[in-house]
């Protein structure tokens, strides 16, 4: 396999605050976030990468990002544009997309695809350079008093990880009031089901394949040690306080 070029993805966004767009009104009920809400009658686009593509570097390579981001990520964007072209949901909001066709067997192509794009923003969100460490105090708090510790918390996300058979998901998510994991499969996310996603870990063989091959526990230590973003969890919890 050849090495990704980085002039194959689009160039990092100036911050993360235009990658995090907060969830309408209506949706806040089911705990919702958005991370693709746009102009009513533009396509869905590919966000930008919130760092570099060699950032996180080096628990994920450029060519790992490259290919997961610039291909992956993009050909899910470019599907669901092509499913909505013309019908009722072309130029909805992205959660809207997701919300009403969740379940729906008939829909089962949009909400795959619609759920793939917001679970990969979301996902890009939930890694920083330089990340991992100790969360900030408030979440510490909301941590040790879910969980016991912030390393049992760790240790339970990685489990999830672990446990999910095939491709999906593993999430830290505000239940109401109590922070828990859980895990999803394939596209399937927490806005379905009333939860509040906080962070995420990708556990689709793309995502870590490149450089962890088979190796899924190691790729998903690797990310809550070294890149977890601990600051975007405590954010996603005030923005739905």
């Amino acid at each position: 396999m050849h090495a990704f070029k980085q002039d194959d993805t689009p160039q990092p966004a100036p911050g993360r605050r235009n990658f995090l767009i907060g969830a309408p009104a209506c949706l806040l009920a089911l705990g919702s976030l958005s991370t693709g809400t746009r102009a009513a009658a533009a396509p869905h686009t590919l966000a930008p990468l919130p760092y570099p593509i060699d950032g996180l570097d080096p628990v994920l390579s450029a060519n790992t990002l490259g290919y997961h981001h610039g291909k992956h990520h993009k050909g899910y964007v470019d599907n669901l544009n092509r499913l909505l072209a013309g019908t009722e949901l072309a130029g909805q909001p992205l959660e809207t997309v997701i919300l009403r066709t969740a379940g729906q067997a008939a829909q089962a192509a949009v909400f795959n695809n619609a759920a793939q794009v917001w679970n990969h923003n979301f996902y890009w969100q939930s890694l920083r350079p330089r990340g991992g460490g100790e969360p900030p105090a408030e979440l510490a708090r909301r941590l040790d008093e879910a969980f016991g510790s912030v390393a049992a918390c760790k240790k339970e996300l990685a489990a999830a990880a672990m446990a999910q058979f095939g491709s999906g998901w593993a999430w830290l998510v505000a239940d109401g009031e109590r922070l828990r994991v859980v895990k999803t499969s394939n596209a399937e996310l927490p806005l379905t089901q009333g939860l509040r996603p906080l962070l995420t870990v990708d556990v689709w063989e793309h995502a870590y394949y490149i450089d962890y091959q088979n190796r899924r526990a190691d790729y998903a230590n690797a990310v809550l040690d070294r890149l977890i973003n601990w600051e975007f969890a405590l954010e996603n919890l005030h923005r739905h306080a």
